[in-house]
């Protein structure tokens, strides 16, 4: 208003100024009207520039205030529902994820194809078997109770097949367990493919000592209950302890006289229940010791919840890691004991025993192990064992991720069996018959596999166990049994 009233102000004063002033007051006035009509034309277009900016402002306010889009919405605001749309989901992502923090998962399919040569009873081309075993474990973290760490931990398992360990099978061994990867739920209907609670355990790892503070602790006393493998804490070895990996004879898996003497008293299923004790000290973090202690039920009705704890299996074991220029090794020495065991006669005694097991890292590539266990009261069919032999790694070859293995076993039987009488079978060339012998000696086993990569989740691995005086019996002919496994693990 003030700028239209100037420009009225000074036309009345060009139309009188051209009597009062020369040309150069003329000039100098026209130019002057000329730069005040183009900043009042400029002013007119601002005005308008503003008023389309508030009207683009409240439909940008107004889109925001809804959570739909249109198609009549300015960009910016679809483009302001789209970052907060994208941020919306990464907090989900990030909720999700810290959710599942700590939470492992471990899946593994493996299949064995086996066949024995001239077995005891006389089949000359043998007996071949198929079978099956997929395992799914999870280890679930709880949120801490101060400065106890606490998780739980859940294993299935189910398969089909019970290979060369099945009775038809009829090698004439003491531990008939050729293929400890065979698994059927409850040695069922061979049709069944059953998927059972294998193991469910908890377990709080408390720091020491109690209420201190924890960055300077280098104790730790770990409490475990619940239903679980053995295994998992107890005669374990780095050298000989997975069958879906290294070898397949029970014989290397696990210590003889607690595995295929079945001294540890498991259910059907290779489980039972069971309540652990354990002692860390790692004041020396590169060499800790551990100590344990456990009570698991055990036997026909111990070991499935039915009278659990009246006839108990009692664990101890000491374990210390050594290193030897550097290389890391686990030395274990355990014992235990059962109130109610049975004897290979059948009779029910108190049965006492105690073993090692060893496992050392030597150079880049080969990792030595041992086993032996003795039976100090009880009376199995073999009541010594000892195990022996090394995983190599095929790094050596250019095959970094391969692996060879190779392991001797020696079974020495029983005195109370020795003085019995035991059953095989001749061969002749007419027919197979059943015959007496007295054992002596021992049986003795070797068995070899590769382990070939083809990916990291997917192995293969062929096999071959040789045997030799089967049930300590010194007439029986060698057993062969050759192998292929297909091992596929997340």
């Amino acid at each position: 208003m003030k700028l239209a009233k100037i420009t009225a102000a000074l036309v009345v004063a060009g139309l009188a100024l051209p009597a009062l002033a020369g040309p150069r007051e003329t000039e100098l006035l026209e130019k002057l009207l000329a730069r005040m009509e183009k900043m009042e034309a400029r002013n007119s277009e601002l005005e308008k520039e503003v008023k389309a900016l508030k009207g683009e402002n409240a439909a940008i306010a107004a889109g925001l205030d809804s959570p739909r889009l249109s198609e009549s919405e300015p960009e910016l605001t679809v483009r302001l529902k789209a970052v907060e749309k994208d941020a919306l989901e990464m907090k989900k992502a990030a909720k999700i994820a810290e959710g599942l923090e700590g939470i492992k998962v471990a899946a593994s399919l493996a299949t064995v194809g086996q066949k024995a040569f001239s077995t005891p009873d006389g089949i000359e081309n043998g007996v071949s078997q198929l079978n099956y075993r997929a395992d799914v474990s999870v280890e679930l973290p709880l949120a801490p109770l101060g400065d106890i760490e606490h998780k739980l931990f859940a294993h299935l398992r189910m398969g089909q097949g019970l290979g060369l360990n099945s009775p038809f099978s009829n090698l004439g061994l003491f531990a008939n367990t050729p293929n400890a990867l065979a698994f059927r739920a409850s040695g069922a209907s061979p049709d069944d493919s059953v998927s059972i609670l294998g193991q469910a355990w908890y377990q709080a790892a408390i720091p020491l000592p109690y209420l201190g503070f924890k960055p300077y602790s280098r104790e730790t006393l770990e409490v475990t209950f619940g239903k679980m493998d053995i295994f998992g804490f107890f005669d374990q070895n780095t050298g000989a302890g997975d069958e879906g990996k290294q070898f397949l004879n029970s014989v290397f898996v696990h210590n003889p006289l607690l595995d295929a003497g079945r001294e540890v008293g498991v259910d059907a299923n290779g489980f039972q229940p069971g309540f652990i004790v354990s002692y860390l000290n790692w004041f020396n973090k590169p060499e800790p010791w551990r100590l344990s202690l456990g009570v698991f039920g055990a036997g026909q009705r111990g070991a499935n919840y039915q009278h659990s704890l009246s006839s108990p299996l009692l664990m101890a074991q000491l374990e210390k890691q050594i290193r030897f220029d550097g290389q890391l090794g686990h030395y274990r020495i355990y014992g235990w004991n059962r109130s109610q065991a049975v004897d290979f006669d059948g009779a029910v005694k108190r049965h006492t025993g105690f073993g090692i097991s060893v496992d050392q890292r030597l150079g880049d590539g080969v990792t030595l192990f041992s086993r032996y266990g003795k039976m100090i009261k009880g009376e199995l069919p073999f009541n010594q064992a000892l195990t022996a032999g090394a995983e190599i790694s095929g790094g050596y070859w250019d095959r970094g991720a391969d692996a060879l293995g190779i392991a001797a076993a020696w079974l020495q039987s029983g005195k109370g069996y020795r003085n019995s009488t035991a059953t095989a079978w001749l061969d002749d060339a007419q027919s197979t018959t059943a015959y007496s012998f007295t054992p002596q000696g021992a049986e003795r086993l070797v068995e070899l596999y590769y382990r070939y990569r083809l990916s990291p989740q997917f192995e293969l691995s062929p096999d071959f166990q040789y045997i030799t005086h089967g049930g300590g019996n010194a007439d029986a002919k060698a057993v062969k049994v050759l192998a292929v496994r297909a091992n596929i693990a997340y």
